[in-house]
């Protein structure tokens, strides 16, 4: 989790956006219920009367109403009602000022609906006695306290609504028409709701596209710094991760990266916000049943908790089983003409299915458990909805709440739940996320160990004259018991063959992916026109090279591309002219598109022989100084062997040219020939003076040559 978190830092900005964006939809969204709550409570129960003060009243129901308010209390009044002929008029401007005058109001207006409604005391009367002195207005006061009292007891919102209604009854007095007044107050809420709700929508829409096109970014740095970093290690490297588990984590392993953090932009990151805000709008609708969303959480946290302990450990196997998974098809589509050869089809199909069951196993067993979530959020859902319900219920029949104000506390509630229910959704993914995060940092974090040093000295070979010498080189493989090779020496000439050659397991190629630097050697150093390779940066080192491996590759697209991926500026004369030192003009003439006939991938619709040559034409297109030839003549017939030997020794004499063969033909006419046995220098000479002092050459050449190529030589 950390490291997804991690990636986020560069696209912080966008993160605060979409903290903006969430932010304002949570508000939409969390006034939305007060709303509704005001559209039962307000608009239907009260005909759209917010307020119990007056926004206008008689001047004798203001003087009626003197009779019940303290001192104080109507200097407070008259601070905010303004007469205007007959009637007063409220100044107030601000909720608190309504609310302060809804407090003040109230329970006058309740005594004297009390009084006009019983019929037994006239109003007037009543101003006339303490006009006499017969009632005094403590003891009118002292009446309001006990009733006051006695509605307490029956909850806050009776004595609202009694107020309500004398308000209404103002009005009616006034000749408002109540209808009207209540068609608008549902039409106002109504729009209000209505413009909330579109502001939820093009929030919600641009979230989700700010956080689809950050995660798609990241995403993209990603696989672009993993291709990097895999670009740059080396076959020691690329040995301990396989090519299956690599491909599996630029793919797979991102891709569940980006899908988890579009899910964290838009749902983890909203869920907070959206349950704080929650359980801040619940504090404020004092019903009292609070104790129920605290049970409410507790359960849901209990379930997750439950279920991802059970969970969690097949989620960090499952990207363990895709690699296996990604490993045997790859092996199986790599390894297809071998598998048919040996009839081994049902083999590899029993390997792949066992492949295939252990990850559908795992997942399988994920899944179930996960399926478990959803129902058992449901039910916690519905049964705290009942439990509102039930209490809520009892508080509207005692007078402590109104129907809406349950309607406000349910969706509140499930407001907090469905963000604890939505941080649990993620939950599924975030193990695998998180795994995957793991595997990515893992490539990320692995420094190759052949790389550049700090100061190179490039500058010193701006005219490269291609001289390479091995100053007693050894080698050993890493994690290897043993050198493969020990103690090399000798020195390869501009304008000269060095052939080398020995049986199989020698170290011949091994020793050529020296000078590369596929692999450092472990002792003594080799340097071109005297200067240490690992003092070269490698894209300088690999300039000066013309490499050809052992098993040609060629890439997808066609003849020409392949002919020119030396480099951009091989002009098509010397592509054409690499292809005719290379023996490949002939069949390439032959196909109807010529050069721009197409490659599939790996070169599987051309021979091998065609593959080699158009390999050996690549590297010469390219005009390096130094060519490499990996036992790259074996796949070529005797006849066409030879003439590209011919054809390179013309072309490029003034080149070193380091060629690993097998057959002694290929090498006859080689300036030096180094012959290696079990990894150490058992000779080095021309043909002639090998045949005559070097014991292992002579062998090689007896199973080659006939008697007839041996004769006159002295074994």
């Amino acid at each position: 989790m950390l490291h997804i978190l991690g990636y986020l830092k560069r696209s912080w900005k966008a993160v605060l956006v979409i903290f903006a964006l969430l932010i304002f939809q949570a508000s939409c969204d969390l006034t939305l219920p007060q709303f509704t709550s005001d559209l039962v409570d307000i608009g239907i129960q009260q005909n759209g009367i917010a307020h119990a003060a007056p926004a206008e009243m008689r001047a004798t129901t203001m003087d009626n109403l003197g009779l019940f308010l303290t001192d104080d209390e109507q200097k407070l009044v008259s601070s905010f009602y303004t007469l205007d002929g007959d009637r007063y008029v409220c100044t107030a401007q601000s909720k608190a000022d309504w609310q302060t005058l809804d407090e003040v109001l109230s329970m006058p207006m309740v005594m004297l609906d009390t009084i006009e409604s019983s019929g037994k005391i006239d109003v007037q009367t009543l101003h006339e006695e303490i006009a006499s002195g017969q009632v005094t207005r403590q003891h009118l006061l002292g009446a309001e306290s006990q009733m006051e009292s006695e509605l307490s007891s029956m909850g806050g919102s009776t004595m609202t609504q009694k107020a309500i209604l004398f308000t209404q009854k103002e009005y009616e007095a006034l000749g408002y028409d109540l209808h009207e007044m209540q068609m608008n107050y549902l039409l106002t809420t109504g729009g209000k709701m209505l413009a909330l709700s579109l502001g939820m929508v093009i929030a919600a829409i641009l979230v989700g596209l700010v956080a689809s096109r950050t995660a798609a970014e990241l995403s993209m740095h990603l696989r672009e710094s993993l291709f990097t970093r895999v670009v740059s290690f080396g076959n020691e490297e690329m040995t301990r991760f396989s090519t299956a588990s690599l491909i599996t984590r630029s793919t797979n392993d991102i891709q569940q990266i980006q899908m988890v953090i579009v899910i964290l932009l838009r749902i983890v990151l909203y869920a907070p916000i959206l349950g704080i805000g929650g359980i801040l709008r619940v504090t404020r609708t004092q019903t009292g049943m609070a104790w129920i969303i605290a049970v409410a959480v507790v359960a849901v946290i209990g379930i997750v908790a439950v279920l991802m302990g059970t969970a969690m450990p097949r989620f960090k196997k499952m990207q363990t089983l895709i690699d296996n998974l990604n490993l045997v098809a790859r092996e199986i589509l790599t390894g297809l003409p071998v598998i048919r050869a040996f009839s081994r089809e049902k083999h590899e199909e029993e390997r792949f299915d066992d492949a295939n069951i252990a990850l559908t196993r795992t997942q399988l067993f994920t899944n179930r458990v996960m399926t478990f979530m959803m129902p058992t959020m449901m039910l916690t859902m519905n049964l705290v909805t009942v439990a509102i319900v039930w209490f809520g219920a009892h508080g509207i029949d005692l007078g402590r709440m109104q129907v809406g104000d349950m309607m406000a506390f349910i969706t509140y509630t499930m407001q907090i739940i469905m963000s604890f229910l939505m941080i649990s959704m993620i939950s599924i993914l975030l193990p695998r996320a998180g795994v995957a995060a793991e595997r990515i940092n893992e490539v990320l974090a692995t420094e190759p160990r052949i790389h550049d040093r700090a100061k190179v000295k490039d500058d010193q070979l701006t005219a490269c004259r291609g001289e390479i010498v091995f100053d007693d080189v050894s080698f050993r493989y890493p994690d290897a018991d043993a050198d493969v090779l020990e103690h090399i020496s000798f020195t390869a000439k501009p304008g000269q063959t060095t052939a080398i050659i020995g049986s199989t397991g020698a170290g011949k190629s091994s020793l050529l992916n020296l000078i590369p630097r596929f692999f450092d050697v472990s002792y003594g150093r080799i340097t071109i026109d005297g200067i240490d390779i690992r003092d070269l940066s490698q894209h300088r080192l690999h300039e000066l090279l013309g490499y050809v491996p052992q098993k040609g590759i060629l890439f997808s697209g066609d003849i020409e591309s392949n002919l020119k991926f030396g480099g951009a500026d091989i002009s098509d004369e010397r592509m054409k002219q690499a292809a005719e030192i290379a023996q490949a003009t002939e069949f390439i003439e032959s196909k109807p598109e010529r050069y721009e006939t197409p490659i599939a991938q790996g070169g599987t619709n051309v021979s091998g022989g065609q593959k080699q040559r158009l390999s050996i034409a690549r590297a010469i297109a390219k005009n390096p100084r130094i060519y490499l030839f990996d036992d790259s003549f074996s796949a070529l017939d005797y006849k066409t062997d030879a003439a590209l030997r011919r054809a390179l020794s013309e072309q490029i004499h003034d080149a070193t040219t380091i060629i690993v063969a097998q057959r002694i033909s290929t090498i006859l006419h080689a300036e030096q020939i180094i012959v290696l046995d079990e990894g150490k220098v058992a000779g080095i000479g021309t043909h002639e003076e090998l045949m005559r002092t070097c014991a292992t050459y002579q062998e090689i050449a007896r199973s080659q040559l006939s008697e007839k190529e041996l004769g006159g030589m002295n074994l």
